[in-house]
């Protein structure tokens, strides 16, 4: 069983990026919660795209959402070509795949033992 996070002490940088993912239609939206186990950051933010077109979408919402809370990323990859896109804030990492890319690359299985939480669907949220 894999272990679940609490989400209650997420920054709410993390949570809105995840909802900001959801609001265009991302899919299988998951938080890693990453504290403790790599030094690199703390928080692995992963969403789905379901085309090039799609992932970009997502990727320039959450930065353009966070931007008017005063979050900005550290450095953008991955926009460009748009199979994966990749979102650094430091403290967190927002990823945004292609769904082939996202299975090639495998970050859930990666960090396995990290906590994790899942996003509802958009139409499970409300």
């Amino acid at each position: 069983m894999l272990p679940v996070a609490d989400t209650s002490d997420f920054p709410e940088e993390v949570r809105r990026s995840a909802e900001l993912a959801r609001d265009r239609k991302a899919q299988d939206v998951v938080v890693l919660d990453l504290r403790g186990i790599s030094t690199a950051t703390d928080y692995f933010v992963i969403a789905t795209g379901r085309s090039d077109v799609q992932v970009r979408a997502i990727a320039d919402h959450v930065v353009e959402e966070l931007k008017k809370d005063e979050v900005r990323p550290e450095h953008v990859e991955g926009l460009r070509g748009a199979r994966w896109a990749l979102l650094d804030y430091v403290d967190f990492v927002v990823h945004v795949f292609h769904p082939e890319a996202r299975s090639f690359y495998q970050l859930e299985t990666l960090w396995g033992d990290a906590p994790r939480w899942e996003a509802p669907a958009v139409d499970e949220a409300g």
